[in-house]
């Protein structure tokens, strides 16, 4: 398999990894040991930054009474980091392009490693809320450069796979993480959930430094005007689509809507002047690239909007218990685990747009027979369904990813890094924001049913994009 680590390997020497500046990239990927060590570093990197933006809210609570706070105080230590890996994306994975995505990367995680430190030292509520921005900052340097060092680590023919192996970390870490955070809570204080990173992050910034590939650096200024407007427009967006589940009065929503429009159109009209936009308007002119994009919101909201909705329903409506509950969502990323490294085989062989579009046409039915289970449903009605939609979503997200990346130039893999990772949090704001305005307007029961029934739409409507990118290829 190509990702088993071999026997007894051992990391590159100096000689062989020279550092950053006046390298040239391996001209088709890194030769093994160090591929192995590569993917090796950049899987508990990123681990560590996705399971950060969901264990924290396992501890809400805790953190709640420990600091004697409010929830909407609290929520905070959530919102932090989340609106701070969101802002940094772009500017980021511009940096990347730059000066080398290697750079960009190590410096994401050495910030992360020690933000993650003074979270678990924090002993008042401002000192941790910081911590996380400056946590979010780091996570946004490894996750922003992500899918473009992958594209230095493997062979061009094999990049499904490791696209492949990259869905399966992202898909697998993000629906796990409440029970890994509910595992360590159950043995340990909420200060261990961010100091488990510091060892794991301190092994991978050693490995990192030496086995990450060297990438070419553009040499262009980095345009701190689009990067401000970016914030702006990313920025009143988020505040404005959580505004939407009546978390705020309707005309600040409105306002911070509007602004977000005003910023974008101010921002889109500064880059098409930019030979290498911060904000990738040059790859969004592109139409394979661009519905690509579309279909990864659209799946990520999906996805978002089952994993919001099910644990209601289940406990709300049907009256199970948590770890019922937890045991019904296990078949979803289990179908990640086993589908997405065979759908990156398979992207390596045969046409990516068709099976992508095969994956959101089964996602979309696993969410439709979701949205329509019988009234007394039991333990198997639910699992087989879960399963159905995990699987049509790993299928989907390998073959769009290898398509979203291998349609930039590689000069470019930054850009498309960070418009890919933008997406996936994007849609999944999106996602969580919708399921609130439907339980607002019909209750659980039928709120989840009607959350459900959009989801399997927009995947219905993400199959379709299969069709169209294949027509453009061809």
């Amino acid at each position: 398999m190509l990702l088993a680590m071999p026997h007894a390997p051992v990391p590159p020497t100096a000689a062989q990894t020279a550092p950053q500046t006046g390298t040239k990239p391996p001209a088709d990927g890194l030769p093994v040991p160090q591929r192995y060590w590569a993917v090796a570093t950049m899987t508990v990197a990123l681990i560590m930054a996705v399971l950060d933006g969901t264990v924290a809210n396992v501890a809400l609570p805790t953190i709640q009474r420990e600091f004697s706070v409010d929830a909407a105080q609290a929520i905070w230590v959530v919102n932090a980091y989340q609106m701070a890996v969101t802002l940094s994306l772009f500017p980021l994975a511009s940096l990347g392009d730059i000066i080398g995505y290697r750079r960009v990367y190590w410096g994401g995680l050495a910030l992360f490693t020690l933000a993650s430190l003074v979270c678990a030292l924090s002993d008042t509520l401002p000192l941790l809320t910081a911590a996380r921005v400056a946590q979010g900052l780091g996570g946004a340097g490894i996750m922003s450069v992500n899918m473009a060092l992958v594209r230095y680590i493997y062979p061009s023919a094999s990049l499904g796979r490791g696209v492949g192996y990259n869905a399966m970390i992202v898909a697998v870490t993000t629906v796990a993480g409440p029970s890994l955070a509910a595992a360590v809570l159950s043995v340990a204080s909420w200060p261990w959930l961010f100091a488990i990173n510091v060892p794991l992050g301190l092994m991978a910034l050693v490995v990192a430094a030496r086995a990450l590939p060297a990438s070419p650096a553009s040499g262009h200024r980095f345009d701190i005007l689009s990067a401000g407007l970016n914030a702006v427009m990313l920025g009143l967006l988020i505040l404005g689509v959580k505004g939407l589940g009546g978390t705020e009065a309707t005309w600040i929503t409105a306002a911070e809507l509007l602004g977000a429009v005003l910023a974008g159109v101010v921002l889109v009209r500064r880059e098409l002047a930019q030979e290498t936009p911060l904000f990738p308007v040059d790859l969004l002119r592109r139409p394979i690239f661009a519905l690509s994009v579309v279909t990864s919101l659209c799946s990520f909201a999906s996805q978002n909007i089952a994993f919001v909705t099910m644990p209601f329903f289940f406990e709300d409506v049907l009256g199970w218990s948590l770890t019922e509950s937890g045991l019904l969502m296990t078949p979803w990323p289990l179908a990640v685990a086993v589908i997405a490294p065979i759908s990156g085989w398979l992207a390596d062989r045969y046409e990516p747009s068709l099976l992508s579009g095969l994956g959101m046409a089964l996602f979309s039915a696993g969410l439709a027979a979701l949205a329509f289970l019988p009234p007394d449903p039991t333990g198997f009605d639910i699992a087989w369904r879960m399963g159905l939609a995990g699987f049509g979503f790993g299928l989907f997200q390998t073959p769009n990813n290898k398509v979203l990346v291998s349609s930039a130039p590689k000069e470019r893999s930054g850009g498309a890094s960070g418009i890919q990772a933008t997406a996936r949090l994007l849609g999944q704001t999106l996602g969580a924001a919708l399921v609130g305005v439907m339980f607002t307007l019909f209750g659980k029961a039928l709120g989840a049913q009607t959350a459900l029934t959009i989801a399997a739409g927009l995947c219905a409507l993400g199959s379709v994009t299969g069709s169209l990118r294949r027509r453009i290829r061809r």
